[in-house]
């Protein structure tokens, strides 16, 4: 990928100084990248794309999809695990009789009404986690 970018900086008669400069990119960043101590992320691929006026491709040879950066609102393993757990127990909660009851009567639910109630359920927490990771993610982890 670096010849590439030797190859522009020689076609349009700039250098790396300039780029930095123009791009924020450190010059200290084309330096590892040329001696392969460094791969630079998409981002700053797409800043050097676009400097030179090229699409992302032309450097990533259309592997664009490896150089993203993980999701940093996705649910983990771990959090998986606590919505089971979480509506695993709600859901044994709601089966003792004194939990569903509608001005002191008891409320019977068949297992469709059942299952429905804990796809929502589910769905909810599922959201909710998504939400609080995006208002609790510190900022030099968000995606923006």
């Amino acid at each position: 990928m670096y010849e590439k970018f030797e190859q522009l900086l020689k076609e349009q008669n700039v250098t790396p100084y300039r780029v930095a400069k123009e791009t924020g990119i450190t010059t200290a960043t084309f330096t590892s990248w040329k001696q392969g101590k460094y791969t630079p992320k998409q981002d700053k691929l797409q800043k050097i794309a676009d400097y030179f006026g090229k699409p992302l491709d032309y450097f990533t040879g259309g592997l664009t999809a490896v150089a993203e950066p993980a999701d940093p609102y996705a649910l983990t393993a771990k959090d998986e695990r606590d919505i089971a757990r979480d509506l695993e127990r709600m859901m044994s909660e709601l089966e003792s009789k004194e939990a569903l009851s509608f001005y002191g009567e008891e409320v019977e639910f068949d297992e469709e009404a059942k299952e429905l109630l804990r796809m929502s359920m589910e769905q909810t927490m599922r959201l909710a986690k998504q939400l609080a990771k995006k208002k609790f993610t510190p900022k030099k982890y968000r995606k923006e």
